[in-house]
């Protein structure tokens, strides 16, 4: 029997974003870089859509962990952004719980926007862009738990 696991809504305390502001933000945007250039690899995100982001600068904070990353995409591949040197041109801001659940496909960007979960800052076009780009996804079904 296969049961399926849901992410509840949660909040850090409040030291975890006060402590994880402090620590270096890099290893954030290389492991963002890297998931997103994975997905590329697996042709999981439409080609026809990339050009558009082509040198756009994006921002995904997690509010509860202090942590923070910046990325760009640029000849076929998305780079990571060290020391930004502008506003980003698109920018998510959620907690932890919020991301997840997105990830699980548990609840999608919509709701979570109207229950201000999810907060979205800059241009509305390519925003609107990214999210049907990455609710065009299909996620490949991994086992949640391996059978003995």
């Amino acid at each position: 029997m296969n049961a399926r696991f849901t992410i509840p809504k949660f909040r850090l305390p409040a030291i975890v974003a006060r402590l994880g502001g402090r620590l270096p933000q890099w290893p954030h945007a290389l492991a963002l870089v890297a998931g997103l250039n994975a997905a590329l690899k697996m042709k999981l995100l439409p080609e026809s859509e990339l050009a558009l982001l082509e040198d756009k600068l994006f921002r995904v904070r997690v509010n509860d962990t202090g942590g923070e990353a910046s990325y760009t995409y640029r000849d076929g591949l998305f780079r990571p952004v060290f020391k930004p040197q502008c506003e980003p041109d698109l920018a998510f801001a959620a907690n932890l719980s919020a991301y997840l659940q997105l990830l699980a496909r548990q609840e999608d960007p919509d709701t979570l926007f109207f229950n201000r979960e999810l907060e979205i800052t800059g241009d509305t076009e390519l925003g609107l862009m990214v999210k049907n780009m990455l609710d065009a996804i299909d996620w490949p079904r991994l086992p949640l738990f391996a059978s003995p």
